[in-house]
Parts: structure tokens; C-alpha cells; sequence
């Protein structure tokens, strides 16, 4: 069975859990369709549908949590690296069909700044809105 998402764990830390969802093409956001935020080595993301991951959200838990950020980085199809996120914030694309095609994840001490190897990215987040419309005779 094909699988098509990503686990993450935070290894050696009594004290720090990580939480993560996907915005999966075709579904969205985990979290607004039920399938909700994944944990600790879950799986977020489908079995046997061949959809792609196209942004990400993750966010720390845990007793430890004021003593830590989360930075996270994706790369997406016909983009690149796009700048780094934090503690749950998006990193990605939606509506546009492009996949993650990596990610960098680093903890980082409570205030500290972005992870920085001097090289100038995308925005973290890019979000395709399309208006609709119809009309009343």
C-alpha cells in the first residue's frame, strides 16, 4: 500500500512532544476535515490515494515548551526553499497543486532567531484564493 505523508518524532526529550498536520491536495487541512492534528511519529497524510502534501503546520508540546521554538522549512515544487516557519505556523502552499518536495526542521532555545544561512526565500506561505461568482436573473 502506497503512503503519502510525513512522521515526525523528536528524539532523546522526556520533556517535548511534537504535533503536525498537512494540508493534503483534494482534502486540505487535516484538522478541518476531521482527520485531525497527528503526533509524536503519525502519519499525516493518505494511504493508497497517490495525493500530495503541500503545506505543513507544526507546533511543540510538552512541559519544555517555553524553553523552545520550532522552525520548519519546505521546499515546494516550482518554488524552492520558502522562508522558515514557526511554532505552527503555515509553511507551503495551498490551492496551487504543488508538493512538498522537502523539509528542514530545527529546535531552536526560546527567543532565539531563524535558523539563518544567508540565502533569501519564497514567504513561508503561499495561498492561491480564487473568487466565485454567479449571477440572478
Amino acid at each position: 500500500m502506497q503512503k503519502t505523508g510525513i512522521r515526525i518524532n523528536l528524539n532523546n526529550n522526556e520533556n517535548l512532544g511534537v504535533t503536525y498536520q498537512t494540508h493534503i491536495q483534494n482534502i486540505g487541512w487535516e484538522a478541518n476535515t476531521g482527520r485531525g492534528w497527528k503526533s509524536d511519529g503519525d502519519m499525516s497524510g493518505t494511504y493508497a490515494q497517490s495525493l500530495r502534501l503541500e503545506a505543513i503546520q507544526i507546533k511543540l508540546t510538552g512541559t519544555d515548551t517555553d524553553k523552545y521554538d520550532i522552525y520548519y522549512q519546505v521546499h515546494a515544487e516550482n518554488i524552492g526553499w520558502m522562508g522558515w516557519a514557526k511554532n505552527g505556523e503555515n509553511a507551503g502552499t495551498a490551492g496551487y497543486s504543488y508538493r512538498l518536495e522537502g523539509i528542514r526542521i530545527k529546535l531552536v532555545p526560546k527567543g532565539d532567531p531563524a535558523p539563518n544561512d544567508n540565502v533569501t526565500y519564497a514567504s513561508p506561505f503561499k495561498e492561491n484564493i480564487e473568487a466565485s461568482y454567479s449571477t440572478i436573473l
